[in-house]
């Protein structure tokens, strides 16, 4: 098959692209830890055609996803709004001409929360659109993971949750990480601490019970790290499921250990989940493609 364009998902901390057909099959592909803080010192454009170099087709054009189009990133560009379909993102991609070759950046979305408060992706949405065709509700775990509604072709709307954020500040720089021994994966303990999280509705008071736990002998040091990450996962889970309703796919798409995480939670608390596609990112991207003005 010939190359019909290079698909680029550009993180803030990795960096992964892809030949791609035009019919959305993956050629080739690529991937490093040059993510956008790391390539920033070197320049966005060396990085760029130094990474693709083993995958690249001469001439063919570039669309490009994720932080790379954040203030922090090559170009900022503005979010779209929710609701938004395929064709909404193409039409709000940033272009430019770099060495001959057109390169097209992918916008965010933007939505409001039934407060009022805007809410906000990047990178995830391409994610969505190569996850599902049908109506679902599709969980992004990660740093800020995000739980969106895609209803009728379109993200209507999306909920994000600093889950991963905290699960990272309080296993180094809190009293509770500092009772963990080790990384160690603990299923058992981890099940009871995506319960807990789950039933009270109280993050805060419930967080607390990683330290009495271990204080009291009924977690051992070993387990303080798996129940923490339980207690974080099964809370977003009680809200997001809650608020996806009943009788519609709840799909989870990210890194596989991660996603596996998500997954083993709601088997604990009895959410039905289901896995989304590998390479969720680059089918996105290829549905961005043909739309107008997607790739120059």
């Amino acid at each position: 098959m010939t190359t019909a364009f290079i698909a680029v998902d550009w993180g803030t901390s990795s960096f992964r692209a892809a030949a791609m057909a035009r019919d959305g099959a993956v050629l080739a592909r690529v991937a490093s830890g040059e993510g956008i803080l790391k390539a920033a010192a070197r320049g966005f454009e060396a990085v760029l055609f130094e990474e693709i170099a083993a995958i690249d087709a001469a001439g063919a054009p570039i669309l490009l996803s994720g932080m790379i189009g954040s203030r922090n990133g090559w170009v900022e560009v503005p979010y779209a709004r929710c609701p938004a379909d395929a064709a909404a993102l193409s039409a709000g991609a940033a272009r430019m001409t770099v060495r001959g070759r057109a390169l097209a950046f992918a916008p965010g979305l933007i939505c409001d929360d039934e407060s009022g408060r805007p809410d906000v992706m990047r990178g995830e949405e391409t994610q969505i659109f190569g996850a599902v065709e049908g109506d679902a509700t599709v969980v992004l775990p990660g740093t800020h993971s995000k739980w969106a509604r895609f209803e009728g072709g379109r993200v209507v709307g999306f909920r994000s949750y600093m889950t991963g954020e905290m699960f990272a500040a309080m296993r180094h720089h809190t009293i509770l990480g500092a009772l963990a021994e080790g990384e160690a994966d603990d299923a058992a303990a981890f099940a009871d601490g995506a319960r807990a999280g789950a039933a009270d509705g109280a993050l805060s008071h419930a967080l607390f019970s990683a330290r009495t736990m271990a204080l009291t002998g009924r977690l051992s040091g070993r387990g303080v790290a798996s129940y923490l990450s339980g207690l974080l996962i099964g809370a977003e889970i009680a809200d997001g499921a809650r608020r996806a309703g009943p009788g519609r796919p709840v799909v989870v798409v990210g890194e596989a250990g991660l996603a596996a995480r998500y997954l083993a939670a709601g088997r604990a608390l009895g959410v039905a989940m289901q896995a989304g596609p590998a390479d969720a990112a680059f089918r996105g991207l290829a549905r961005l493609a043909p739309s107008p003005g997607a790739v120059p």
